[in-house]
């Protein structure tokens, strides 16, 4: 340990050593304010804390100070090298905030309304999920991981950093539109639990899965046409397949007017097979019968009649009526 000579007034050395101990702080530095460098990590996890007990300038390690009881950052460290979680306090800002850091950001599960005071930068993830955030400018603007902001009060995606690296969640909030999402998601991205009516906006290119599921989509116009792995928009108001995407291994369908369809000319077990087709040949196949021959308005006609009705008698039936152009009435 390494000690500089001069200090303000104001700082007591003693009790600064005496915090330390009490919270097993090594390989520190105390400086002339009175602030610690701390060569390591700090630990204050589910310590009671209603403030921080130090004044912490630099920490070259993690720093963690979740399951307390804090109100503010003050006195959180200016740079750190490795992440840094605040999660499950009472926080409503987070002024004080890192300006540096090297590794993740976490704030989940306090009572954030704004992302002032957040880092610019970060290095790994950033997570505020499960806060009440109603807006998420002052978003970092570079995120080398994932960005979370799951579990919120949002309607709009204003705000958030335009490149991210690794996955993209903004599930269960009240989003009604995706405009201001970023257009390269280096993971998945999910924004299925919102309101959303339209994918207009999206992003364009997106490396693991897509998942607008638990929606009120009717079009799924907008979608990128490359998912690096599965494509789900179960539990919508769908109609049709138009502007599925052209290339992905898996999709889900399934809990969607147009699945009423598909389930007319298949068995429920190949129904299953569709949600985990690794391509879209059946439902292709199904849309290009003769019995549709790709007639949208005759699509669409059969869901109407579907709606209209319990169940059909039989398939025969059904079909008897679609050849002889049946109308709803």
């Amino acid at each position: 340990m390494k000690y500089i000579r001069t200090f303000n007034e104001s700082t007591n050395t003693s009790e600064i050593e005496a915090i330390c101990k009490k919270y097993n702080i090594t390989n520190y530095t105390i400086n002339e304010d009175g602030s610690i460098d701390v060569d390591g990590n700090v630990e204050l996890f589910n310590k009671g804390l209603k403030v921080l007990p130090l004044k912490f300038r630099k920490v070259s390690g993690y720093f963690k100070c979740s399951f307390n009881k804090l109100t503010s950052l003050n006195g959180s460290p200016q740079s750190v090298g490795g992440w840094f979680e605040c999660n499950d306090n009472q926080l409503t800002s987070l002024v004080g905030s890192p300006q540096y850091i090297g590794g993740d950001f976490y704030c989940n599960d306090n009572q954030l309304t704004t992302l002032e005071g957040v880092p610019q930068r970060v290095g790994g993830d950033f997570s505020c999920g499960d806060n009440k955030l109603t807006s998420l400018v002052g978003s970092p603007q570079s995120i080398g991981g994932y960005f979370n902001c799951s579990g919120n009060q949002l309607t709009s995606l204003e705000g958030v950093p335009q490149r991210v690296g690794g996955n993209f969640e903004c599930r269960d909030n009240k989003l009604t539109s995706l405009v201001g999402s970023p257009q390269s998601i280096g993971g998945y991205f999910n924004c299925s639990g919102n309101q959303l009516t339209s994918l207009d906006g999206g992003p364009q290119s997106v490396g693991g899965y897509f998942s607008c599921s638990y929606n009120q989509l009717t079009t799924l116009e907008g979608v990128p046409q490359r998912v690096g792995k599965y494509f789900s928009c179960r539990n919508n108001k769908l109609k049709n397949i138009d502007y599925l995407p052209k290339y992905y291994k898996e999709l889900y369908i399934y809990n969607n007017p147009i699945s009423k369809i598909i389930k007319l000319f298949i068995t429920s077990n190949e129904l299953v097979g569709i949600s985990n087709r690794k391509n879209k040949d059946l439902i292709m196949d199904f849309i290009d019968r003769e019995i549709i021959q790709q007639d949208k308005l005759l699509v669409n006609r059969l869901v109407e009649f579907l709606d209209d009705i319990d169940k059909p008698k039989n398939r025969e039936e059904l079909i008897e009526l679609l050849k002889n152009d049946y109308e709803i009435r």
